[in-house]
């Protein structure tokens, strides 16, 4: 985004494409990271701490103007924009906007000065100590204006495009280690059978990507949401990222869940926020063109694509195979990242960059893998993983838990009864979603019919009758 307004737009035969080489998958050797609650961290087959709770933070915040890794003449534009919207503002309230240290805010606030650009308006109070108050001239506000019609970006400093990719490499997904009382607890609130942890163990401490497949309801989102829960590492994203003399935003408070880091811990560059690996969903309303940079013409910024900003945790793609493009296109998209472990994003400029694809890929579909594409694309998912539809015993445990949750009386002979009558005599296949869909119509008929909630068979009925997607029993 912000250029020194008067730099060339950037061409691919300027720059040919970088492709950052594959993450390695072997943990790091030295961290240099503390672990949250090594006490407590699970022990590997020689009863030693497993390397995981680590916090992943970028370096200490920069003193001066180079160590930013950004241009002086970016920085000077960056800060003109900032006054021109806040006014008259110190350094230390500049800073907090850019998330720059304050002594490399008064280093540039002095190269304003002495190109004309600001003014000072004496001290933000009668204290002596306090700041001295900045404002634009009229030279600056030409050259803030200059600035806004490059990009009308405002907020934190980016970081480096070098930098954002040696960050990720550090905090890759596959250092971190998922053992089974972590899976366990992650898995606790769902009652799936230990044949299916078995096989989401290993998908979980790949690193790759998985497909996870079976009739609707079962408990596929479920699963992929909690395999993300069990990562406990802390990491590290930037705000957002200079690419040439564009900004590509990349935090986003509605995806990544910042996380809380010790008072002790050293003060790291503020341009990053420390968040848990992030558990990205897209459903049916994922388009192709959501996979690439989206820039916005108005403000002249992009926004990073939502799978770049799952990188370091889980990105789920939810009903596989309902979006607008078939499979295949999907699949053909990712062909390349899934294989050689980066992407390629292309600017409106014609510029073409490589970024890592670093984070676990989970396919949810209801369709069986044959009916997703060619062999040559289903080869790169790495685990293909079945979730039944839940056995008497599984079923029965869900919709007494689901019971318990509600404060009603669970009734085992009842429901034998109800089982017998729609599933085994109707032939009707269970799904784990039956219980709690039926519960909700229990409640709501009983608040109509001014009456208690109970597990009752007239109920059961009265529930039954809205259950109108369930299958036969032809299980393959």
């Amino acid at each position: 985004m912000k250029l020194f307004s008067k730099s060339p737009e950037e061409t691919v035969s300027e720059q040919p494409v970088q492709t950052p080489p594959p993450i390695e998958t072997s943990p790091p050797t030295e961290t240099g990271q503390p672990e949250i609650d090594a006490a407590s961290a699970p022990l590997d087959a020689e009863g030693t701490a497993a390397p995981q709770g680590q916090f992943f933070l970028p370096g200490p915040a920069p003193k001066t103007v180079e160590e930013t890794g950004l241009s002086e003449s970016f920085l000077i534009n960056h800060l003109c924009k900032v006054l021109h919207a806040g006014g008259t503002l110190t350094p230390a309230q500049i800073a907090e906007v850019v998330k720059l240290p304050k002594l490399v805010c008064r280093q540039l606030i002095k190269q304003m000065s002495t190109l004309m650009l600001v003014e000072a308006q004496g001290l933000d109070s009668a204290d002596i100590k306090s700041d001295i108050r900045y404002t634009l001239t009229d030279l600056g506000k030409a050259w803030a204006l200059d600035a806004l019609n490059v990009s009308q970006y405002i907020g934190p400093a980016p970081v480096t495009l070098e930098a954002f990719e040696a960050q990720i490499r550090r905090q890759s997904i596959s250092h971190e280690e998922i053992h089974r009382t972590e899976l366990d607890s992650a898995l606790s609130h769902l009652v799936i059978p230990n044949i299916l942890k078995a096989q989401l163990g290993p998908a979980a401490n790949s690193g790759r990507s998985m497909l996870l497949y079976g009739e609707p309801g079962n408990g596929k989102t479920s699963l992929a949401e909690a395999l993300g829960m069990s990562f406990r590492d802390v990491v590290s994203f930037p705000y957002a990222i200079l690419v040439g003399h564009q900004i590509i935003r990349f935090y986003d408070e509605t995806l990544h869940q910042t996380a809380d880091l010790p008072e002790d811990q050293p003060r790291s560059d503020l341009r990053w926020v420390p968040c848990h690996r992030p558990v990205v969903i897209a459903g049916g309303e994922l388009m192709l063109h959501m996979l690439d940079l989206s820039f916005e013409h108005t403000a002249r910024f992009y926004e990073a694509p939502m799978h770049l900003k799952a990188l370091g945790g889980v990105f789920v793609l939810d009903d596989f195979g309902r979006q607008a493009e078939p499979p295949q296109a999907y699949l053909n998209r990712w062909i390349v990242p899934l294989e050689k472990g980066f992407d390629i994003l292309s600017l409106h400029t014609g510029k073409k960059f490589g970024v890592p694809f670093d984070q676990l890929v989970v396919f949810s579909s209801n369709m069986l893998p044959e009916e997703m594409g060619d062999d040559a694309a289903l080869r790169r998912i790495y685990f293909k993983i079945h979730v039944p539809s839940p056995t008497k015993e599984d079923y029965l445990q869900i919709f007494r838990d689901t019971c318990d949750s509600l404060q009603i009386a669970w009734q085992p002979e009842v429901m034998e009864v109800f089982f017998n009558r729609k599933y085994e005599e109707a032939g009707f296949v269970t799904s784990g979603a039956h219980p709690g869909f039926l519960m909700r119509h229990i409640l709501a008929a009983c608040r109509y019919l001014d009456r208690e909630p109970e597990l009752s068979l007239e109920l059961l009925e009265l529930a039954w009758r809205n259950v109108a997607a369930s299958k036969r029993r032809d299980r393959r």
